[in-house]
């Protein structure tokens, strides 16, 4: 009888801890983080776990448009949403919004703030480098997928699998988990390594007509091609600059690997002495690729000099030849970097900055939106803060990007997820939601290179480290000019 009286005495207690009593509404606006007022989310996104400042104990009142509501309990000034009321809750509200109101342990009740529902879904995960800010050095990295849908993160491949490499720039052709690229640095797995069609390949990438190995790539929709930059990049500190790093390209050149053919191809636009060429990216349908160019300038002593134009190639994937050029946006007041087209074609996202193209670290990096189908220019404002926004990609239904941003005052890269509507409308970002949401002030790690992807993606490290296909890239002929007067191709023979 006692055991019995006992538990009754723990249920009655658990369900007093989330019991929404209110006795007096207050005019005062209830203090969270992470900031998830008036943002706007997808129906299948994981639930949105958040801190109470000022409130350790009380409950949170989840209140649908049709009515439907639930209670959900503070402790120790944190909200933990059961997974299965947050579904529930998400999918009465489809197109609508959820009223959200805190109550103290008095039952002094905040005013409630709003989070708006979308219809359309969000790809199921999203891959990134999670990386601890060493700047030269490194012991501890890897490529990780998170579950968009919860909150479990599995490795893609960490590089204590492969001799503690630098493992970096990864890329899924059309968000398929499955066929990708990425690379290794500085240890014997060093090499670039791209998986079609079941197939690994690891390409030994640097050649004597090209500045460095292969850098940041992106796919041809087709699948048959990968666009990349070679760059030989380097970094200075600055003791007064608000910028404290500063990461630069002494060169750099664009050219295109053909995964068929093994060869390198590229054009006298994308591989001059005369310009920096870098970050491209292929249109959505594939016959142009975009990529940023700036005029040479002494580095690094005229670094703010060095502006980035925004432009564009014909590409013709049945002969692998370019064609004529485009140029979107000209440097002048901004420098534009890291091009990415959504996949309907209809926007174009990128960075923007007062000079350089590397804007991790540039406290005025925003992202603006090229409207393709009229060319209108204008910054992503409800997505934007007064910290860097960098790296994006965008989701397979074109409503979602993700990006990278330092908005929170930690110094560490986080995630965040906007949301575009066919109209073009955007909603506030929202911060990638945790089960402990005060991981994210915890974690001393940035994340890097945010890439949707459109199912799980298998673990990476086994057949990295057992690769039997190696090739070593080179420019087919005689040394071919840095300046170049027409498409080139390159030849790949077995390593010996």
């Amino acid at each position: 009888m006692k055991k019995i009286i006992i538990f009754l005495s723990v249920v009655l207690l658990a369900a007093s801890c989330c019991r929404f009593d209110v006795r007096e509404q207050l005019a005062e606006d209830i203090i969270i983080y992470p900031d998830y007022k008036d943002v706007t989310v997808p129906f299948n996104i994981a639930p949105l776990n958040f801190m109470t400042l000022g409130v350790q104990k009380g409950a949170v009142r989840f209140s649908a448009d049709d009515g439907l509501s639930t209670d959900v309990a503070v402790k120790d000034g944190k909200v933990d949403i059961p997974i299965r009321k947050w579904r529930n809750m998400l999918d009465s509200s489809k197109g609508g919004s959820l009223s959200v109101t805190v109550a103290d342990a008095d039952g002094n009740a905040y005013r409630p703030f709003h989070i708006h529902v979308s219809a359309d879904p969000v790809d199921r995960y999203v891959a990134y480098r999670l990386i601890e800010p060493g700047y030269v050095l490194w012991n501890e990295m890897g490529i990780y997928q998170r579950d968009l849908e919860s909150f479990r993160q599995t490795a893609i491949v960490e590089n204590k699998e492969i001799d503690h490499a630098c493992v970096n720039c990864h890329s899924f052709a059309d968000r398929d988990p499955e066929t990708m690229v990425m690379h290794a640095r500085k240890t014997a797995y060093g090499g670039t390594y791209i998986q079609k069609d079941g197939r690994w390949e690891m390409l030994d990438t640097k050649t004597p007509q090209t500045i460095s190995a292969l850098v940041y790539p992106f796919w041809h929709p087709g699948r048959r091609f990968v666009a990349f930059s070679v760059n030989d990049t380097k970094q200075t500190f600055h003791v007064s600059d608000l910028n404290k790093i500063f990461v630069y390209d002494f060169k750099s050149d664009v050219v295109v690997y053909d995964t068929d053919e093994r060869k390198l191809l590229t054009a006298p636009a994308l591989f001059s002495r005369t310009a920096f060429e870098t970050f491209p990216a292929f249109s959505n349908d594939g016959k142009r690729l975009y990529y940023c160019t700036a005029d040479s300038v002494k580095m690094p002593t005229d670094y703010r000099q060095l502006k980035y134009s925004l432009c564009s190639i014909e590409f013709d994937e049945n002969t692998g030849s370019f064609g004529k050029t485009d140029t979107l946006v000209r440097a002048g007041s901004e420098s534009v970097t890291m091009p990415r087209v959504s996949p309907d074609g209809r926007y174009l996202l990128y960075t923007s900055t007062a000079y350089g193209n590397f804007t991790v670290w540039h406290k005025d990096a925003d992202l603006a939106l090229i409207d393709l189908a009229d060319g209108s220019t204008r910054k992503a404002g409800e997505w934007n803060s007064s910290d860097a926004e960098s790296y994006h990609s965008w989701s397979g239904n074109s409503r979602w990007a993700v990006f990278s941003s330092r908005r929170d005052g930690t110094g560490f890269t986080r995630l965040y997820i906007g949301h575009i509507g066919e109209d073009g409308k955007l909603g506030k970002a929202f911060l990638l939601p945790q089960k402990d949401p005060e991981s994210n002030k915890r974690l001393m790690k940035s994340y890097n290179i945010p890439e949707f992807v459109e199912g799980k993606v298998s673990p990476k490290g086994y057949a990295i480290r057992n690769v039997e296909d190696r090739y070593q890239v080179g420019f087919a002929g005689s040394y071919l000019p840095v300046d170049l007067d027409g498409a080139t191709g390159a030849s790949v023979s077995p390593v010996n």
